[in-house]
């Protein structure tokens, strides 16, 4: 007999169609489907079957990704996918010795890079693909903008695409407050990824950030005792007044 319901595995699931998690946005929600990210430490086959190099006799192959371990830190910075593989490696490269376990980490620097919609320059831990993916994209907000978040798999990255997002739909007038002409150029520029004001204000935030949005939201002050008080004490009194009898007679 089973002990739960439902399967643990669709636990997070469901969570997400009741209570709060179900009044959440649905562009929000949608955002939260786990979609692959683009193959980095590993290159995919994209075949299931292929031949033989000897017997030419065809032969089923799967992709099996290498796991990849993002520690904390990467979300504090712009690792381009880019994680920690774990493997083993032989004594001396030696494959008759024992094998001893080893860790693979990604090259990290600090490279300032400057947004032209934030117009602000940001001291940020980078690897050298992440530079050639920022070159590749014709610049820091470009390479922001394009990437998908499960590319990007960085907090910092997807609330520097919300503050992105925010200022192209406000067309805020604080950008080059001196020069209407760069202003205007540069919201022409990146016209193309502009979303509603309300849906970028939901973009990268993780899901217990976005509950306390939708709280604070739906969040009502409660209305004091005293005015409620007062407000059926005026209504008793006008009903009581309209209930009088009017005098008709005159003397």
């Amino acid at each position: 007999m089973p002990l739960h319901k439902y399967p643990p595995k669709i636990w997070n699931t469901l969570k997400l169609k009741e209570g709060i998690y179900g009044r959440l946005p649905k562009h929000y929600l949608k955002s939260l489907e786990e979609k692959e990210p683009t193959a980095v430490h590993w290159k995919p086959l994209g075949v299931k079957y292929r031949p033989n190099p000897k017997t030419g006799a065809k032969e089923r192959v799967e992709d099996i990704p290498i796991p990849i371990y993002y520690p904390p830190a990467s979300q504090q910075g712009l690792w381009g996918g880019e994680g920690w593989v774990s493997g083993f490696r032989y004594a001396n490269n030696d494959k008759m010795s024992n094998r001893l376990p080893k860790t693979w980490k990604p090259q990290l620097m600090k490279r300032e890079l400057y947004s032209e919609i934030l117009d602000h320059k940001f001291t940020i831990t980078v690897t050298p693909r992440t530079l050639d993916l920022i070159d590749a994209a014709f610049g820091f907000d470009f390479y922001i903008l394009k990437t998908p978040k499960e590319d990007l798999n960085s907090k910092l990255g997807m609330d520097l695409k919300r503050a992105m997002l925010l200022r192209l739909a406000r067309r805020d007038t604080q950008l080059y407050p001196d020069d209407d002409a760069k202003r205007e150029r540069v919201y022409a520029k990146y016209k193309s990824f502009e979303v509603p004001e309300d849906e970028a204000s939901w973009v990268g935030l993780t899901l217990d950030e976005a509950v306390e949005k939708q709280r604070q939201l739906e969040h009502k002050e409660p209305e004091p005792l005293f005015k409620v008080c007062v407000e059926n004490l005026l209504e008793e009194l006008c009903i009581q007044k309209l209930s009088e009898p009017h005098l008709s007679e005159t003397k």
